[in-house]
């Protein structure tokens, strides 16, 4: 198991573009995570452990309220809500949004990333700060049935 997850970890930082800070792997009970400090390339060599990771509780997800959808952020990185400083956001509460249509970018390793909807609806919050840091999976706008 440990082998397969340091091939899998040099893959992964190989096909990755950019220097890479961070990387965790989980197959069962085995963690395998690498942090580099400082600017420049991974070590070529991964190593890994067997040590149980630490168990958080489990953190409750806030319920997406009732006749509400969410969208969330496809990556990890960090929130805008326009396409550039001082230009009118994407989407503001209130507006009528359809699908496909963009409601802010998520800037990770110097890309921007487009989050969009795909669902049509009226956005009823925007739940997270312009330049704020947003984690895979987080809700970015709340959107009820228009």
């Amino acid at each position: 198991m440990l082998t397969g997850l340091r091939r899998h970890a040099r893959q992964l930082v190989a096909e990755l573009a950019g220097p890479v800070r961070r990387v965790r792997l989980r197959s069962g009970e085995t963690v395998l995570e690498v942090e580099w400090h400082g600017v420049g390339a991974a070590p070529a060599e991964v190593v890994a452990s067997q040590e149980p990771a630490p168990v958080a509780p489990p953190t409750a997800e806030p319920a997406e309220p009732a006749g509400q959808t969410v969208v969330r952020s496809p990556i990890v990185g960090t929130f805008y809500r326009a396409p550039e400083p001082g230009a009118p956001p994407f989407v503001s509460v209130g507006d009528l949004v359809r699908p496909g249509q963009v409601v802010g970018i998520v800037e990770a390793m110097k890309l921007m990333n487009e989050v969009t909807t795909d669902r049509g609806g009226r956005v009823a919050a925007v739940l997270t700060d312009d330049g704020q840091s947003v984690e895979y999976d987080q809700p970015l706008v709340a959107l009820e049935p228009a």
